[in-house]
């Protein structure tokens, strides 16, 4: 990932001027002070956010020097050092919690999704992302997602068709919707079908779709149904079952699907805590 995207700058920017406003007040306490810091992990999980922390300081004071002890996605103890800061005390102070909040929201994700990734060990099945996410921290979110193991689905709708409820019903049916995206879509997509009904699974694979998200099927009901969709398209096609509470994973994986969507560790996750100290 490149941490000096504009898109990555912008939103850093945007945060430090959300906290600082028209300026810290405690800063004139530390003019001319040069500090040194670093931060520790309070609780166990998986480390994200630590290149967006660099990013952030710097952009704040280029004199900022962070080095990163620790890789986004490693396991973490309580008490281990993270990463260490130097710089204007003013700079350092400045920047700490909105560095923190950002990091301990992206750490919380990772860990979650480590988690869940966890259970899938050996079956070959991935788990991936949905786009519940939160408002102007998508990029950040899915980023800590894949760092937790898991993969991402779509980053926004420009980046594949899926062809809902109120989308099938409004065009005209299954088979339509897919015929009037695959001719009239602006550029290349993935084509996916949510189907309720393994009769709509079926039709959707016999239209051509890329994917077919199964919404709500039981283990026991992919188990039969799955075969069937492999035998309607030999040239393949993604199952992605959607739905899926985090104790059932298992079950799920051992029916045949590809993929385990679940928005669970963006609204389900608890953030990381993790502090900084002033050396």
């Amino acid at each position: 990932m490149d941490w000096q995207a504009p898109a990555i700058s912008r939103a850093l920017d945007r945060w430090l001027d959300e906290d600082i406003g028209r300026g810290d007040l405690t800063a004139i306490a530390l003019q001319g002070q040069h500090a040194a810091a670093h931060w520790l992990a309070k609780q166990s999980g998986r480390f994200c956010g630590g290149p967006f922390v660099q990013t952030l300081f710097e952009r704040l004071d280029p004199a900022c020097k962070v080095q990163l002890l620790v890789a986004d996605g490693e396991p973490v103890q309580p008490g281990q050092r993270l990463l260490e800061l130097e710089g204007p005390a003013t700079a350092l102070v400045a920047g700490e919690r909105t560095a923190l909040n950002l990091a301990m929201r992206l750490s919380g994700i990772a860990t979650a999704t480590g988690e869940l990734v966890a259970q899938l060990d050996g079956t070959g099945v991935r788990l991936a992302d949905t786009r519940k996410t939160t408002p102007g921290l998508r990029l950040f979110e899915k980023y800590a997602v894949r760092c937790g193991g898991g993969i991402n689905h779509r980053m926004g709708l420009d980046d594949a068709a899926m062809l809902k409820e109120n989308h099938l019903a409004w065009a005209g049916g299954i088979t339509a919707a897919i015929d009037v995206v695959r001719l009239q879509a602006p550029w290349p997509c993935r084509v996916i079908v949510e189907a309720e009904t393994g009769d709509q699974a079926c039709e959707a694979v016999q239209a051509g779709a890329d994917g077919v998200l199964l919404d709500e099927f039981s283990p026991e009901q992919l188990q039969a149904l799955v075969p069937r969709l492999r035998q309607l398209a030999p040239g393949g096609v993604v199952l992605e079952a959607s739905g899926v509470q985090p104790e059932q994973l298992r079950a799920f994986a051992t029916t045949g699907i590809d993929l385990i969507s679940t928005s669970a560790p963006m609204t389900r996750s608890r953030w990381l805590d993790l502090s900084m100290r002033f050396s």
